[in-house]
């Protein structure tokens, strides 16, 4: 292991190297970042907030996630996906959040699958949950793949039920975001 894999923060925690000395990061490491998620709601907003990550650093949405959740109204998926142009216009105009046309439109077209989820008798969480795969706990920070074939397929899953947005690469931050997927390097006070 690389010494910079692990990093050991002011208050002597050892922690996965990305989250750096950023008290944001920080949190978001040692409270959220792999912790399971089950509650659609929930996963929703993780999965949209992933989408609108492409592009762009995860510190820069972490910072923004107050003004996204205020903007979507708590990301709740009946809510959004009763969004028409007029909602469009007042988010693109949103200082607060990441202003992208395609990516808002995404945001409302994920609720709207998710509520046809519903429709169709299952969850969110049960599709995500079933991407579920046994993994090695990662040793390094090279021992993380961008995405992998448990992805990729969720990815083709997702976007088959109306998902947009929703590439492996994006998938696989997600699935690392909601706990699906446990990546915090061995020697992270957070591995188990």
């Amino acid at each position: 292991m690389d010494d910079l894999d692990i990093i050991v923060g002011a208050d002597g925690e050892p922690r996965c190297w990305w989250c750096g000395d950023d008290p944001t990061y920080m949190a978001y490491h040692d409270v959220d970042w792999g912790t399971p998620i089950h509650d659609d709601r929930a996963l929703f907003e993780l999965l949209c907030l992933e989408g609108f990550q492409a592009g762009l650093s995860w510190i820069t949405i972490l910072r923004k996630r107050s003004a996204f959740q205020a903007a979507f109204e708590g990301f709740e998926p009946a809510v959004v996906a009763r969004y028409g142009d007029r909602d469009v216009k007042r988010l693109l105009a949103d200082a607060g959040i990441v202003r992208h046309g395609g990516k808002i439109e995404a945001t409302i077209a994920n609720a709207r699958a998710v509520l046809e989820l519903h429709d169709a008798g299952t969850t969110l969480d049960k599709v995500v949950w079933a991407a579920k795969a046994p993994g090695v706990r990662p040793v390094t920070r090279v021992d993380i793949l961008p995405y992998t074939p448990a992805a990729t397929a969720l990815s083709k899953d997702l976007k088959r039920r109306g998902f947009r947005f929703v590439g492996p690469t994006t998938v696989y931050a997600f699935l690392q975001s909601a706990g699906v997927v446990d990546d915090h390097l061995e020697g992270c006070w957070r591995a188990h």
